[in-house]
């Protein structure tokens, strides 16, 4: 992805027109949450092979939730301007983007950079429910 479509912003507000969003509490959620993204982005036509980077990007983002925060987290599914729009959404601290992959032998560290790279855009803002990285696909 090229580093001119990656974004941070802070204490933006989000207006996204909401049409499908799920919930996730614990790590038993994460087979659903995924059966659910791919759910809706197939619905929404997106392309086989896109909607596994999707899932895969979904997968990282909410495990990281689960892993680093209290309180599970919510994701939300939308299109806007052909793309597939998708929040993931907890109340952990703003995440930094622009990781460089951590070498083979670390242990963890790579869900951002895989989000990173799989998908067409990532911008991460606070909002009044929390913290949200918002990914796009193109459809």
């Amino acid at each position: 992805m090229p580093a001119d479509r990656r974004e941070i912003v802070t204490g933006q507000a989000t207006s996204a027109p909401v049409t499908d969003s799920m919930s996730y509490q614990v790590a038993t959620d994460l087979r659903a949450l995924r059966a659910f993204v791919c759910a809706g982005a197939s619905a929404r036509g997106l392309a086989p092979q896109r909607m596994e980077l999707l899932a895969l990007a979904v997968s990282e983002l909410a495990t990281n939730t689960l892993q680093h925060t209290t309180g599970g987290g919510q994701v939300r599914l939308w299109t806007e301007a052909g793309h597939l729009v998708c929040d993931v959404i907890d109340q952990g601290p703003t995440r930094a983007l622009g990781r460089a992959m951590p070498a083979a032998e670390a242990v963890r560290g790579r869900g951002l950079a895989i989000v990173e790279q799989v998908c067409d855009e990532v911008a991460v803002f606070g909002a009044p429910e929390g913290t949200v990285v918002r990914i796009r696909l193109e459809l």
